[in-house]
């Protein structure tokens, strides 16, 4: 191995030179320095941990978490121009077990050579299974590399935890409109990396849409950008007119922030299910339409509103969890576009719904006795007897037969002793179950 260097041969400049000039816009236009980057300044504005660390050269093995297009790479390899460390890219996408191993053959040689040490960058990282997550982790730990890793998933769920516990783990947010504005700025006015060397005229509502379908990624707008000019010709004066209409040609719609496998998936049904919950219809269907719109499996969606009836609203409205089944049904039966339509019937019907969880706490409150307490045996007069030795030793003796009695109803124990006093069932005063607890009150006493 030679000894490394910072700048590379003519040939290898060249040759990143081509390949820049190749490179889609937002490729071209990743910043060069610390000074051209857009956003995250709760982790690398002035006096920041992070920033410090990068600009002294004491980068930690951390992980950069954050939605597509806010900047992860970029910053790795901004991290790379200002450290004496070498830094070595690794996407978890295409690379596997024996690439790893090579790359730290080459970080213990070179550490050992040159007392140069290695930054590790693997993009991706929630990619890698847990097998190659565990051939970083010694490198790791003795100081052979240091670790950044790139994921757009939660890395509690996603990095192994012997791993995630030996970073710091920083989060990117996706940016704000007018960052990515400024972003596109940036690249309309740079005639070397951007588009400015097409004249190009892009108008105020035009680029207000493009940063409105980016939806904080800028990769999104600066592609959406450059296939918009490359697709346009000049006009009579020689430049190229960019309007709403073409940024619409180039990318019809918004690209959801969505993977129905990772935190969003979960995020958005989470939102979805507190909204019907919390009896707002409009924040319901919106996160219904949200996960629609990305792709979402929508039985998964009638399963969770199944769940939902039964649990958070009950016998408030016993007919809850018909219309719930019926959606389910419905979707099963017709599928998508049209059985988003039911699925909004049934979202609607249950986020106005009065609502009681006394049923499913009931359940919960038996378990609890049913774990904890003696299991008692059932009560003779509660048993069958369904033979003469079984009614010679008392089995139902002492029943009464609800239907022998003045409105179906006479009072009798039906817990063990034990638990005779326990009352688990606690009807709410919400739609049908107020007329229950007044059912029971009647029956039961006061008490109840």
């Amino acid at each position: 191995m030679t000894a490394p260097r910072n700048a590379g041969s003519l040939f290898e400049h060249n040759r990143q030179q081509h390949a820049l000039d190749i490179a889609p816009l937002a490729e071209r236009m990743r910043p060069a320095s610390f000074d051209e980057f857009v956003g995250q300044e709760h982790i690398l504005g002035a006096g920041k941990v992070l920033r410090g660390a990068i600009v002294n050269d004491r980068v930690p093995s951390l992980l950069l978490w954050g939605p597509p297009g806010s900047g992860k790479t970029t910053l790795a390899r901004l991290v790379a121009t200002v450290t004496r460390a070498h830094f070595e890219p690794v996407s978890a996408v295409s690379a596997g077990v024996a690439d790893l191993r090579r790359s730290v053959a080459a970080a213990q040689e070179r550490q050992s050579l040159y007392q140069q040490p290695t930054i590790l960058f693997v993009d991706e990282i929630h990619r890698f299974n847990k097998a190659q997550q565990d051939v970083i982790l010694p490198h790791v730990e003795d100081g052979t590399v240091t670790f950044i890793g790139a994921t757009t998933e939660n890395p509690s769920f996603e990095v192994n935890a012997p791993l995630l516990s030996r970073c710091r783990v920083f989060t990117l947010h996706a940016l704000a409109p007018e960052q990515v504005a400024e972003i596109v700025r940036r690249a309309l006015a740079d005639a070397r990396r951007g588009v400015g060397q097409y004249a190009v005229d892009l108008s105020d509502d035009a680029l207000a849409h493009l940063v409105n379908i980016a939806n904080g990624d800028a990769r999104v707008a600066l592609n959406a950008l450059e296939m918009a000019i490359l697709g346009s010709e000049p006009g009579n004066d020689g430049r190229r007119h960019i309007d709403i209409d073409t940024i619409s040609d180039a990318l019809q719609r918004r690209t959801p922030q969505y993977d129905r496998a990772g935190d969003s998936h979960y995020d958005t049904i989470s939102a979805f299910i507190k909204s019907v919950r919390g009896s707002s219809p409009d924040g319901a269907l919106y996160w219904l339409a949200r996960m629609l719109e990305a792709g979402e499996d929508p039985l998964f969606i009638a399963r969770r509103l199944v769940i939902l009836a039964a649990e958070d609203i009950g016998l408030a409205n016993p007919g809850a969890l018909p219309v719930a089944v019926a959606a389910q049904q419905a979707v099963h039966f017709i599928g998508l576009p049209e059985g988003r339509i039911p699925l909004a019937e049934a979202t609607v019907y249950l986020a106005t719904s009065p609502k009681s969880n006394a049923a499913y706490l009931a359940l919960e409150r038996a378990f609890d006795d049913v774990r904890k307490e003696p299991n008692e045996p059932v009560p003779l007069h509660l048993r069958n007897a369904v033979t003469g030795l079984m009614r010679g030793m008392g089995y139902g003796a002492g029943y009464k037969y609800s239907h022998d009695y003045d409105g179906h109803f006479e009072p009798q124990q039906y817990l063990p002793d034990g638990l005779s006093e326990r009352r688990y069932y606690q009807p709410s005063d919400q739609g049908s179950e107020a007329a229950i607890a007044e059912r029971m009150r009647r029956w039961w006493g006061p008490q109840r």
